[in-house]
């Protein structure tokens, strides 16, 4: 496994890309497969991968934060899908998502 090195940006821009194509990966699996269970793994497995990259930056708080938040929004992205339509509340959640993880890393790595 690679080293972190502390002027490397690597985890503070692939987290926010890795979140933000995790809410579209999940939703876009289950619905090509109409199996939820399946697109909602894939989010899991995304979630999971987000956390383990962002714990080294940005501590446990941070790292607790941005899974608190990305699960806030897969919640309100739902009642959202009803008012907007699906694919655009996704994307609204999927950029929401990413933002929140670049500042969360961002500040985190400030603070390193």
């Amino acid at each position: 496994m690679l080293e972190h090195q502390e002027d490397d940006p690597g985890p503070s821009i692939a987290v926010p890309v890795l979140a933000g194509l995790s809410f579209l990966a999940g939703f876009g699996v289950a619905e090509l497969t109409g199996v939820r269970a399946l697109g909602g793994l894939v989010l899991l497995a995304g979630g999971a991968a987000c956390a383990a990259l962002a714990l080294p930056v940005a501590g446990r708080r941070a790292t607790l934060a941005l899974l608190a938040i990305a699960l806030a929004l897969f919640v309100a992205s739902h009642p959202l899908g009803r008012a907007i339509g699906s694919w655009p509340a996704v994307l609204v959640a999927a950029a929401a998502v990413a933002a929140v993880a670049a500042v969360l890393l961002r500040d985190g790595a400030a603070r390193a």
